[in-house]
């Protein structure tokens, strides 16, 4: 695994930011090192998965990157069929993915596609994860998709959505960004790297408070959700759409 030093370096002008190949290379040291429980977050994803696919249907991995989850998801189906559909717009994550998936007996399940989630279908699905994706989506479009997900979904099927929140009061708003730039120096990284990778994710990264994802949730029609892991200002969500009873029949 690649180290990330990406903004390590003083830069005189600072690009927007970008899943690009420099970034796909040490994209995992930089998953670790700036998303708090990341190995656990999408760990329990790919538990919740198991739970709640149901045979037959698609799981969507909506912002689906070089396949971390898909390599959980595969070691939790190893004894069962399943079909996932993997959606990416980097074409060098894409890339590792396929090589990993080369690698994997399970990996002829996951479909890789190259574009945008706001313009992939979602159908017959029962699980649809959008892993640290949606803030990096046009706000204007994050309404829409949320509702196409809850159409092709069918019932008892699940949304998993692990995002960076903002907090609407501003004393709660900078505790968690105080404590967030705590933990980035705590995994090693430099007030510059820090500030500089801010600079080259703002307006890169939009992130919404938990009452916005609320009232999305309500308002296309889901029966069911909460937090299920939260850490300041990283939160993770479960949403189910009615009844939630199927998710749990064959359980009892």
């Amino acid at each position: 695994m690649g180290r990330d030093r990406v903004f390590a370096r003083k830069q005189h002008w600072i690009k927007p930011f970008a899943f690009n190949r420099e970034v796909a290379d040490v994209f995992d040291d930089m998953l670790v090192r700036s998303v708090p429980l990341y190995r656990e977050s999408i760990y329990r994803q790919a538990r919740l998965a198991s739970r709640f696919y149901q045979a037959g249907t698609r799981m969507y991995d909506l912002g689906c990157s070089h396949g971390n989850l898909g390599h959980l998801i595969c070691e939790q189906f190893q004894h069962r069929g399943f079909t996932m559909v993997g959606v990416d717009t980097s074409w060098p994550m894409l890339e590792k993915y396929r090589q990993r998936l080369q690698q994997n007996s399970a990996g002829s399940a996951i479909n890789l596609v190259c574009g945008s989630m706001a313009d992939i279908k979602i159908e017959n699905a029962s699980v649809v994860v959008v892993n640290l994706t949606l803030q990096f989506l046009d706000t204007t479009r994050r309404d829409g998709l949320i509702c196409r997900i809850f159409s092709g979904m069918l019932p008892g099927g699940v949304l998993l959505l692990m995002e960076k929140t903002v907090h609407p009061d501003a004393f709660g708003n900078a505790l968690e960004q105080d404590f967030y730039r705590q933990f980035k120096r705590e995994n090693g990284y430099s007030d510059l790297e820090i500030s500089q990778k801010r600079d080259a994710l703002e307006k890169v990264l939009v992130p919404d408070t938990l009452e916005t994802h609320f009232r999305r949730l309500d308002q296309a029609g889901f029966s069911f959700w909460d937090v299920w892991l939260k850490w300041f200002n990283f939160s993770g969500i479960i949403a189910v759409k009615a009844p939630c009873e199927t998710a749990f029949a064959a359980k009892q």
